[in-house]
């Protein structure tokens, strides 16, 4: 006859209620991510060539477009099988090794989220300020996805940069891996503080289907194109860019070529 002790009991008794619990627990399905209509991740340069007042102002264009009706009425639409909501993350960026997630994945699904979301970029104080490495950018915010909670269709990354970034090579090869892993599209906002700088992004960094550049003369104007490309991105449309000087002599060239030769055969 075997004989086991009160204690002994228990503690077999604690096992195995301890071994039904977590085999519950397994048993349990994951946590569903919240469905949405696009994952943006805005990649914002903090760059030393930014000085401390065109930062501001630079920071004070994402808070105006976050607090721009039309912009949140984008986010809310819900035709054509929309759902209303998008996912955004905010991250600034300098040097190789000198990114920081300054408002992480935040769900926008209303008029007050996307205040409160503005709200929370006004908030955060610069911390970089290195050189300007896009790449490294690219390559930290690529896998921020995967681990965000959200799943949507689309996946975008917008980066925002005032300078060359260094290493074209680099750089394109962040990019391809970006495309390669899941992301649908890099667009592009350059101030062209000197001449080549956007195409130098277009070359380098924006990649995938409508992918786009768009220049600013300044921090000035930064706004505007800004409010563009983040249309665009909710939206899910192209943008139309003017041709290119040469392109565009060249078809005016053509235009007027074709219109001599009706009259010469009227």
């Amino acid at each position: 006859m075997i004989v086991i002790s009160r204690a002994a009991a228990a503690r077999r008794l604690t096992g195995g209620l301890v071994g039904a619990v977590f085999t519950a627990m397994l048993a349990l399905p994951a946590q569903a991510a919240t469905q949405v209509d696009l994952e943006l991740q805005l990649l914002v340069s903090s760059g030393s060539t930014i000085n401390a007042t065109e930062f501001a102002q630079q920071r004070q264009h994402y808070v105006d477009a976050f607090n721009d009706p039309q912009l949140q009425a984008a986010i809310l639409d819900t035709s054509g099988g929309r759902i209303g909501a998008i996912a955004v993350q905010f991250v600034y960026f300098s040097s190789g090794s000198d990114q920081s997630i300054a408002v992480d994945w935040t769900l926008i699904d209303s008029a007050a989220a996307a205040g409160a979301f503005a709200t929370a970029i006004a908030g955060v104080e610069r911390t970089l300020s290195s050189q300007t490495h896009p790449a490294y950018a690219i390559n930290f915010g690529t896998p921020l996805f995967d681990s965000n909670d959200f799943d949507a269709p689309t996946q975008i990354i917008n980066l925002s940069a005032d300078n060359q970034g260094v290493g074209p090579s680099v750089t394109s090869n962040a990019r391809d891996a970006a495309l390669a892993a899941g992301i649908d599209r890099i667009n592009v906002v350059a101030v062209e503080s000197s001449p080549g700088v956007a195409d130098w992004y277009s070359a380098n960094a924006a990649g995938g289907a409508d992918a786009f550049v768009l220049a600013a003369s300044g921090f000035g104007s930064y706004g505007d194109q800004l409010d563009r490309a983040l249309l665009a991105a909710v939206r899910g449309t192209a943008i139309d860019l003017p041709l290119p000087a040469p392109a565009a002599l060249l078809l005016a060239g053509l235009a007027g070529l074709a219109f001599a030769g009706r009259r010469r055969r009227g």
